[in-house]
């Protein structure tokens, strides 16, 4: 490992800090050098390079934001022995517990980032000798992401769609009731899905969705904090509906009443929030249950039921 990580980051010295981690998903390890401190995020499966170089496009577009702290992604390197690993800084991280508030208002942030830069933009093109376009960052005016992404193992669709309930129902609802097809043909599932497509554009009568990008797999386990402020890291960002951002947030926990306080003086809930949050939960149940097994259909098919109500 050692030495390979030498030659792809043209190194002189590394070796092992101590610190080591991972999840369900991939293992990490960091590593002291001359140029810093490295962590190196492995994974074996002959997927792992997608996986890894949608987690590094993620990383390099929350960083382009300069709106909530992310680990500056440094390279993507394929394993001699199989799968892959990415490389990024380490950061000496610890539990979310200081700076909830903060993680609130930072996330906030995030989400108004692209609606911000709108706005920018069509001042630049109404004042006299600065043409539209000529900001730094592109505004993005379609639900997408330029590369696939990985929501665990899983790769996601993320075509660019002009609309966002085409986005949602179709590539990430939809492309997960197919893969339950392929793996289980689920037919309750499939049933209440058909039946609640039909409802589908009333729980949006009432909203405007503007582009925002998203972290995208925004549980407990993949926030934490710093001496300086909150940390978020493992996204499989897109550009979507801010609301889907709190999905998963509020399944697992982790997130205390400080935080959904300071995102929403941000961004106030509109008109049917409380049953968009179950439509945006369906996904991860779905994906959950794609990923380890019927445990999670209970879940799945009750959220369908409850939003047919």
């Amino acid at each position: 490992m050692e030495a390979l990580l030498k030659k792809e980051l043209s190194l002189s010295d590394v070796k092992p800090s101590g610190h080591s981690g991972g999840g369900c998903i991939s293992q990490g390890q960091s590593y002291d050098t001359d140029k810093g401190c490295f962590y190196v995020k492995l994974n074996h499966k002959s997927q792992a390079r997608p996986m890894f170089e949608g987690e590094m496009a993620s990383l390099e577009a929350l960083l382009q934001t300069d709106t909530i702290r992310v680990p500056k992604p440094a390279k993507v390197i394929d394993r001699p022995a199989g799968g892959a690993m990415l490389v990024m800084e380490h950061l000496n991280m610890r539990s979310l517990n200081r700076y909830s508030t903060k993680l609130g208002e930072q996330l906030a942030d995030l989400h108004l980032h692209n609606q911000q830069l709108r706005k920018k933009l069509d001042q630049e093109s109404s004042t006299v000798g600065k043409g539209a376009g000529q900001s730094d960052l592109e505004y993005m005016d379609k639900f997408g992401f330029h590369v696939v992404t990985c929501c665990g193992y899983l790769p996601l669709v993320n075509d660019w769609q002009d609309d966002w309930v085409t986005f949602y129902t179709r590539q990430r609802i939809q492309a997960q009731i197919d893969l339950l097809e392929k793996s289980s043909g689920d037919r309750e599932a499939r049933e209440l899905w058909s039946q609640l497509q039909l409802k589908v554009p009333q729980l949006f009568s009432e909203v405007e969705v503007v582009p925002a990008l998203l972290h995208g797999d925004l549980w407990g386990g993949n926030v934490a904090e710093l001496d300086t402020g909150p940390v978020i890291f493992d996204p499989a960002s897109f550009y979507g509906h801010s609301e889907f951002e709190l999905a998963i947030a509020g399944m697992f926990g982790g997130f205390g009443s400080s935080f959904y306080s300071a995102y929403h003086s941000k961004i106030a809930k509109a008109p049917g929030f409380n049953q968009r949050l179950k439509f945006y939960q369906l996904f991860h149940y779905l994906n959950h249950w794609n990923h380890f097994g019927s445990g999670y259909r209970g879940s799945s098919l009750s959220i369908m039921r409850s939003l047919l109500k």
